[in-house]
């Protein structure tokens, strides 16, 4: 592991930070956007003010018809690449096999693995080669998150991970979205704040938690996918 200063990513401008990691890790840093408004904010700076640092999504295949739409406008009107992770054909073949499309919805395990073939899995090819990983993590989106730093260890990875917008307030996010007319889902509008897969996915009632609407059949459960369950200060 090596070390980044994290008094200088809390104090500099998100735009400067950025440009301190490309310079430092020419090649090794890379941007992971599920095209929430978060992370178009992210996608925004980088691509205004022409920082040349890759960036990708992974297509599960199951995202929401409004996540494809975002992507499409987002790639016209930027006119840059956002390159696309798909889970490996196979995998999802063996698990629809042995145990049918929708079989998420029956445990905890198999909603885990279906998680697992097709985000996780992939997001590990997305970072061969890479060092930093910048997110759109903010705090008040799960309970696991309120322990996290702009700057942290994700010992699943094994990457340095940049939270930008960590200490990032709701209103903060919809106020940049709407001062820089970006393009976000139009869900954010009808309920829709923690938006994944299609079947995974639901709006909810204003004063829900961030994460309730995901995977609403296991209640109480651990609302993470996997993707950011494993960093460490």
């Amino acid at each position: 592991m090596f070390c980044l200063p994290r008094k200088i990513a809390k104090n500099l401008k998100i735009k400067d930070f950025l440009k301190f990691l490309y310079k430092k890790f020419p090649g090794k840093v890379v941007f992971s956007t599920s095209f929430s408004m978060e992370d178009q904010i992210i996608t925004h700076i980088i691509f205004d003010k022409k920082i040349p640092i890759k960036i990708f999504t992974i297509d599960t295949g199951r995202l929401l018809t409004d996540t494809y739409q975002v992507w499409s406008s987002t790639h016209k009107l930027y006119k840059n690449c956002i390159l696309a992770y798909n889970p490996k054909y196979e995998n999802i073949e063996k698990y629809i096999l042995e145990n049918g499309p929708n079989a998420f919805y029956e445990s905890l395990e198999k909603r885990k693995l279906c998680c697992y073939i097709r985000k996780v899995e992939p997001i590990k090819r997305a970072f061969l080669g890479k060092l930093l990983w910048i997110t759109g993590l903010r705090i008040s989106h799960s309970t696991y998150r309120k322990s996290l730093d702009f700057l942290d260890w994700d010992n699943s990875q094994h990457l340095i991970k940049y939270n930008p917008l960590l200490k990032w307030v709701p209103v903060q996010v919809k106020e940049f979205t709407k001062i820089h007319y970006l393009l976000y889902n139009s869900l954010h509008d009808m309920g829709g704040i923690s938006l994944g897969c299609n079947p995974c996915s639901k709006t909810i009632h204003i004063f829900s938690s961030i994460r309730a609407g995901r995977w609403i059949w296991e209640k109480k459960m651990g609302k993470e996918c996997g993707l950011h369950a494993n960093c460490k200060k």
